[in-house]
């Protein structure tokens, strides 16, 4: 290779890189949306006296192994699998990024023996993984919120997790949702009823999908949740699980609905309501918007008293949900709900650099007495922008107030303050002085 050559190809642009397919950044301002979301949760959460618990996003492969099952679409094809580097005696583990939540938080109830005092009530938030077309409000990496309830067997404690999520709907001012209710009852009746199930999708062979036929033997009940309308007429057709459940099934699912009517909260029955997960037992539930297409399902949940025990800890009853949030984010902007998003209570305005560590001491101050402050600093080394291009971006910046640090003020001792909002902008009200000794006296004025 030549000199010239060499000197080239040193100095040629680097790639521009882009995130992975399906994994996005959330920018500013649409990040204010999300954690507005969040605190909504966690105050909603905190009156329902559900705590928060926080698991790591790596776990060995097993746990989802045995969690979810071997013959889900989660284990057989999505999950984001590898083999860690092995240590100095070769041995390595098998690790995978969370595709849920519930599976991670009944291990770590189990590992710290969490139970081990009576019933707990949990909710997490985070990321989720799964390795799948990427779609509206289904990607890659998506984003959970989730409730569960551990160590109480009652349907007392299935209704008030779907009154939390109703709830949640209306402190979102979300209205367009419907719920549909279901229960699997115990393995035993959903043996009996898998029998049939098999035996039925059988005398229809030629009906079926090549999905259904996949599914045929390992995992029957997931059919009845086709999306193939060519399909319906067979699935709509098949014995309903319902049909088997037994008196204490049914008994809790009465229970269930009983409480529902009492508070108001309007159901719909959908025997064909399933689970592609192998945990789950008696109540079902999904809440479900004809707003997002294809994707409707915006939370859903149900009880897996057998999951605790099935992952090696002591047996004891438990229920869920989980919703996703980029989906219920896309409902609100669906329905036009106005999510009000975080602006400065005061931006500052610099006429001359060597100001700023006058400006910087007073605007501490105010933010240690709960006053939201934007400094305006140089795009350049040149300066800090004329007057002009300052209250412009003062402007854009929400701020209710600009404080003017000009060296005729500052040599008084003094900010001028002049609103940039509301009716005492529109009259162009004269801007006042305030003095720098003393910010804890106008401070609150700022947050008014």
């Amino acid at each position: 290779m030549t000199a010239g050559r060499t000197e080239k190809s040193s100095l040629a642009k680097p790639e521009k890189l882009a995130a992975v397919k399906g994994m996005n950044d959330i920018l500013p301002p649409d990040s204010a949306r999300w954690e507005w979301l969040e605190d909504k949760v966690r105050s909603l959460m905190g009156r329902y006296a559900y705590r928060n618990i926080r698991t790591p996003i790596l776990e060995h492969t097993q746990l989802f192994v045995r969690g979810i099952g071997e013959v889900t679409d989660i284990v057989e094809k999505e999950m984001y699998s590898f083999e860690d580097r092995s240590d100095k005696h070769g041995d390595y583990d098998h690790l995978t990024m969370r595709p849920e939540n519930t599976a991670s938080l009944v291990r770590a109830v189990i590992e710290h023996n969490l139970l081990y005092d009576g019933g707990k009530r949990l909710f997490y938030m985070g990321p989720m993984f799964r390795r799948e077309r990427p779609q509206r409000g289904r990607y890659r990496q998506f984003h959970q919120i989730g409730a569960e309830a551990l160590g109480f067997a009652g349907p007392e404690v299935d209704a008030e997790l779907i009154l939390l999520a109703a709830a949640l709907w209306k402190e979102l001012g979300l209205s367009d949702w419907r719920l549909e209710i279901n229960s699997l009852g115990q393995p035993d009746e959903r043996a009996l009823h898998r029998a049939q199930l098999i035996a039925h999708f059988e005398q229809h062979a030629d009906a079926l999908d090549e999905e259904a036929k996949r599914r045929l033997h390992s995992n029957p009940l997931r059919i009845l949740d086709t999306k193939n309308p060519a399909m319906k007429s067979v699935v709509e057709s098949a014995p309903r699980l319902i049909d088997f459940l037994g008196p204490q099934s049914l008994a809790h699912f009465e229970g269930l609905k009983a409480i529902l009517d009492a508070n108001s909260i309007p159901w719909t029955l959908n025997p064909r309501l399933v689970r592609g997960l192998d945990y789950y037992n008696l109540t079902v539930f999904e809440f479900v918007t004809d707003r997002l297409g294809a994707q409707g399902t915006i939370c859903a949940g149900g009880r897996y008293d057998y999951l605790i025990e099935q992952i090696g800890g002591k047996a004891a009853p438990a229920v869920g949900w989980a919703l996703g949030v980029e989906r219920v984010l896309e409902l609100i902007k669906e329905q036009g709900a106005e999510i009000a998003l975080p602006v400065p209570d005061a931006y500052a305005v610099i006429p001359d650099a060597s100001a700023v560590p006058v400006v910087l001491q007073t605007l501490q101050a105010l933010r240690a007495a709960g006053v939201s402050v934007q400094m305006h600093a140089g795009a350049n080394a040149e300066g800090m922008g004329s007057m002009k291009s300052q209250f412009k971006r003062a402007d854009g910046s929400g701020a209710k107030f600009a404080l003017i640090f000009g060296e005729a003020e500052l040599a008084q001792g003094s900010v001028a303050v002049k609103p940039l909002r509301g009716e005492k902008a529109e009259a162009a009200q004269v801007q006042t002085l305030q003095p720098l000794g003393d910010v804890a006296a106008w401070a609150s004025m700022l947050r008014a």
